[in-house]
Parts: C-alpha cells; sequence; structure tokens
C-alpha cells in the first residue's frame, strides 16, 4: 500500500450502530483507515458503567468533530435517508471545514 491510506470519519445516528459497525468493517477491508463513533450516548445510556452523564455527550460530541478534522472525507451512514440532530450538526461543520461528504442513502 505505497503513501497513506484515506482516512474516512463515519457520522450518523446512534439507531444505526449496527451499519456504522458494518461500513466500518467495508471500509477497513479496502484499505481505508476509518474513524467513528465509539460509545453511542443513546444506545449506551445505561451500560455495565452506569449512565453517560451529559457532560460526557458534550465532550463525545466535540471529540467526534475533532475525528472529522483528522479525516479525509467523511461518510454519513443514514438508512433511509434519515439525518438526525447530532449529524446535521456535524454534516455543517464538516461542510465549513470543506471535507467531503457521501451519504449511504439518498438524502
Amino acid at each position: 500500500m505505497p503513501g497513506r491510506p484515506e482516512i474516512v470519519c463515519i457520522c450518523g445516528s446512534a439507531r444505526f450502530v449496527d451499519e456504522m459497525h458494518a461500513a466500518n468493517r467495508d471500509l477497513t477491508l479496502t484499505g481505508v483507515i476509518v474513524v467513528a463513533p465509539g460509545v453511542f450516548p443513546q444506545a449506551e445510556e445505561q451500560d455495565a458503567n452506569g449512565f453517560i452523564t451529559n457532560e460526557q455527550k458534550v465532550a463525545l460530541g466535540a471529540l467526534h468533530l475533532s475525528k472529522i478534522d483528522l479525516a479525509d472525507r467523511v461518510l454519513v451512514v443514514n438508512p433511509g435517508g434519515y439525518i438526525g440532530e447530532s449529524t446535521s450538526r456535524e454534516i455543517a461543520y464538516a461542510r465549513a471545514t470543506g471535507k467531503p461528504i457521501s451519504f449511504t442513502d439518498p438524502v
């Protein structure tokens, strides 16, 4: 693999965690470096470690924007065209920073 592999940041609603994992796998198998959410607050609000606090949710949102900064492009996982509030914010940020954006489903 000559040169640095492409870096793609996956964005999407926590309701699509399985689809995001599949996109991560597919991209990784093609030699892409993937950065994606590591924690899904809505899906894990009450996990084995207890509740995710509002402060943690805010910190996770800021961390994801930093992941967008690292990426060469953004892939929005949006089955059925659904884009939630957080994902809309991430798309606006990516556009403002000049990142190319693609979607898994038509918007």
